[in-house]
């Protein structure tokens, strides 16, 4: 009994994530449409010029000038990576890298679906500024891919949607890791140092029992963020820093959280309540204690993670679509596609990317260090494979940090853009033709 309401708690809990980033893939899509026509109309300029647009933020003789552009990118899109670094500490503490038995296949495919990409990418561009973007075909759009495969719903079992997250999270570190060591330039020491006494005081703050968000937002923005802006580090690292800094843990267990609650409600029902709409300051008081009970038997880190999430989803994500992907279209675009830098993004992310979680995952199921997830066949995680080939987002953003020439920024987004496409229809069909195999599978044996 107990195992079929854990199964049906998880089971709900991913439908309702598959639906989230089915909606947050649908705005994405409308965000990419409006920037490709706003790009290529008569108002093309105007698109330019906003993004151009010099931002100021100043406190006192303290200010900072950056464009739209680069706010977005690297400042709201910490966010994005605050969310992915909260995912990702949830998932090692009571998720699917909690216990090695489990992380060992995504972790091992998240891997092999980094290196491969990036070596393919290197067959076509070995010299030059060119070889410098063999990180972008490294990526996996999170909200693109996770939101196909949530048109699939029930058809599909919800193992491989776990799969696929926690080899999204992972390949999304793996980006950042790149960022941080590959895409970053003319260091300041001092900045740097900076950034890890205020990371360091997070820490402090965490195991002191500080609790409150502020706190975290505060230090976490006012000092890592700027600290790292600074350093030259790329400071979309200050949001996965901040998120590991975050407790994860509650401060009341759920046993003595139950015992206070009976307390406290048992003490509320037995209150002789006020006539009128208003409550008794008796009554008001242990409301009060039931608010602070409830958020001490609450984490810290999934209480911001819920609160991130319709913002990155639906404000940061979609601005930076917005941002990145209007592309004035100029030129044979068919020539472009035939570019060895978009023939490398193209053939890492369909080719690079299904063949390193695919080769990596039979090996380690093959050496027994590994098992596939309960439900889940290889005809399914072959799909799986080519949907971690949509690399929109975290490819586009990390185009923005390899290339200075702009044909070669032009190019790679092309290339991006129709290489997502292509293995997204792949993964779709070879996960349409596994499901209706299943189904016609189940109505023989009836």
């Amino acid at each position: 009994m107990l195992k079929t309401k854990t199964y049906s708690g998880i089971h709900s809990v991913f439908n309702a994530t598959s639906k989230g980033l089915n909606n947050t893939g649908i705005v994405l899509l409308i965000a990419v449409i409006i920037a490709m026509v706003w790009a290529n109309s008569p108002w093309q300029e105007i698109y330019r010029g906003l993004m151009k647009t010099n931002i100021s933020f100043t406190i006192g003789r303290f200010e900072i000038t950056e464009p739209l552009l680069l706010w977005i990118n690297d400042g709201l899109m910490a966010l994005f990576f605050l969310q992915v670094g909260l995912e990702l500490k949830r998932e090692i503490l009571g998720g699917k890298l909690s216990t090695l038995q489990n992380a060992v296949l995504p972790i091992g495919a998240a891997v092999g679906g980094m290196i491969f990409p990036a070596l393919i990418y290197f067959l076509f561009n070995t010299t030059g500024e060119a070889s410098q973007g063999w990180g972008i075909p490294m990526a996996t759009d999170i909200a693109f891919s996770l939101g196909v495969l949530a048109l699939f719903g029930k058809r599909l079992p919800v193992a491989l949607r776990v799969f696929l997250v926690t080899l999204a999270i992972v390949d999304d570190l793996g980006g950042v890791l790149v960022i941080a060591l590959f895409y970053t330039s003319g260091i300041s020491t001092m900045d740097l140092f900076h950034a890890l006494l205020f990371f360091g005081l997070l820490i402090i703050g965490n195991y002191a029992g500080v609790r409150k968000t502020w706190f975290y937002a505060i230090i976490g923005i006012g000092g890592v963020w700027l600290a790292f802006f600074f350093s030259g580090v790329h400071p979309t690292i200050a949001g996965i820093l901040t998120a590991i800094a975050i407790p994860g843990r509650v401060k009341i267990k759920e046993d003595t959280f139950l015992k206070r609650l009976s307390t406290l409600h048992s003490r509320f029902t037995k209150i002789k309540p006020v006539k009128g709409a208003l409550i008794s300051s008796e009554q008001l008081e242990i409301l009060e204690e039931i608010k602070s009970t409830s958020s001490q038997a609450e984490t810290p880190l999934q209480k911001l993670e819920k609160a991130l999430n319709p913002i990155v989803s639906f404000l940061v994500l979609p601005l930076f679509a917005l941002a990145n992907a209007g592309i004035h279209l100029h030129g044979e675009v068919g020539q472009v596609l035939l570019n060895p830098i978009s023939l490398g993004i193209g053939a890492g992310l369909v080719l690079g990317k299904s063949i390193g979680i695919v080769s990596i995952s039979r090996l380690l199921v093959a050496l027994k260090l590994a098992k596939l997830p309960d439900a889940v066949n290889w005809n399914q995680l072959y799909g799986v494979a080519f949907l971690a080939g949509i690399g929109f987002t975290m490819s586009l953003f990390i185009n923005e940090l390899a290339f200075v020439n702009e044909e070669f920024i032009y190019t790679a987004k092309i290339g991006i853009l129709f290489s997502s496409l292509i293995a997204g229809i792949i993964g779709s069909i070879i996960l349409i033709k596994s499901s209706r195999k299943i189904i016609t599978n189940k109505i023989v044996k009836q």
